[in-house]
């Protein structure tokens, strides 16, 4: 068995499952998300628990298991709480701005960078410098941050970029220091 499979996924008292024909749905107080569960594996609600199980012993099977039972739980917590990440820039002259319901980044190209924010996130620039990203799909927030992150990555001679806060960068020595 899975360890992580095997643990009940536990259901707070305002969160509801519905689980029909391999379909899982979750509500609650911060919206909706949904989840098809594969072939091989079944859900079973139980008291104020959901539980993963798996019919079979193959390696698929077996690897879906945990995964499975993390995307439950992740579902659970992010219609209770929600998810959040913060991005920090790095760079002189470097910053961020919304532009209605687009993200403007100034990175020191010859011109802004616009993305899209999908409809499921809020984005929002409490700083110039700081990009703060909310949301109750930790998987969406996730790719857009890494999204994000991927137009200047943290350089290691200088720093500059865009990285996650509290990051760690090494710094490399330059190439005149490097003796």
């Amino acid at each position: 068995m899975s360890r992580i499979g095997k643990q009940p996924v536990s259901l707070p008292k305002e969160v509801q499952a519905n689980i029909k024909d391999r379909h899982l749905e979750v509500k609650g107080p911060k919206g909706t998300l949904a989840l098809d569960i594969p072939f091989s594996i079944s859900l079973e609600k139980a008291d104020d628990a959901i539980v993963v199980k798996r019919d079979s012993d193959e390696k698929k099977v077996k690897s879906l298991h945990g995964t499975i039972r993390a995307l439950v739980q992740n579902m659970v917590i992010g219609v209770k709480d929600g998810f959040q990440k913060e991005l920090e820039i790095i760079g002189v002259g470097y910053k961020a701005q919304m532009k209605g319901n687009d993200l403007a980044l100034s990175m020191g190209f010859s011109h802004p960078i616009e993305i899209k924010v999908p409809k499921e996130l809020k984005v929002s620039v409490p700083k110039p410098n700081r990009i703060m990203i909310e949301g109750i799909d930790k998987q969406l927030l996730g790719e857009f941050a890494a999204q994000l992150r991927k137009w200047y990555p943290p350089e290691p001679y200088k720093g500059k970029g865009i990285r996650y806060v509290g990051e760690e960068v090494r710094k490399k020595l330059g190439k005149a220091l490097a003796k």
